[in-house]
């Protein structure tokens, strides 16, 4: 597996640590090395966070990532201020719902996602994120894929043992906001 280095940025509340943290617990499920790195203001919600998700096969030397192979962007400003660093070849996933913008880039591939509109439409408000870790696994991270580091079951084990006890019920709106997003 070639090392996959993600960033995943939007504001507070939008779930970007979430995303991040199960992406980088399906990677440890898997025996791969991993690093997850938040980055937040200080606002409890409305205020910019991201986070760094290093998972390799090989010890990982730094947490920082500077170079994301893919870019999870799930609002402008934070489209704006990351999609300069991804390498040449990324991949780049965007809230379409959110960011009217399109990229300019040509050596990377992007993926517009009405993420937003999708969990509005479906019930499941404040799942977003999931929608996109969906189009995530299945673009980019799926059986044959140049970053395959998990199979759809251990990214469900993922889920579940980041939920927290008190908000098991979420459970099944998770999967079904990740079905959406392999299907979007």
């Amino acid at each position: 597996m070639k090392d996959l280095n993600i960033v995943f940025a939007g504001f507070g509340g939008q779930g970007v640590l979430f995303a991040g943290k199960v992406a980088a617990y399906a990677g440890l499920l898997e025996n791969k090395e991993i690093s997850w790195l938040p980055s937040y203001g200080p606002e409890m919600r409305g205020g910019t966070a991201n986070c760094s998700v290093c998972i390799s096969d090989e010890p990982i030397g730094s947490p920082l990532v500077t170079a994301p192979n893919v870019l999870v962007a799930m609002n402008l400003p934070s489209l704006d201020k990351f999609i300069d660093t991804v390498e040449p070849g990324g991949t780049v996933l965007i809230d379409s719902s959110l960011i009217d913008k399109k990229v300019e880039r040509t050596d990377v591939t992007v993926y517009y996602v009405p993420s937003s509109a999708l969990a509005e439409e479906n019930g499941l408000k404040g799942l977003s994120n999931m929608i996109l870790i969906g189009k995530l696994f299945q673009e980019v991270c799926c059986a044959g894929g140049e970053y395959h580091f998990c199979t759809e079951e251990t990214l469900d084990h993922a889920i579940q043992k980041c939920i927290p006890p008190k908000k098991a019920n979420m459970l099944d709106f998770n999967r079904k906001a990740i079905a959406i997003g392999q299907k979007a």
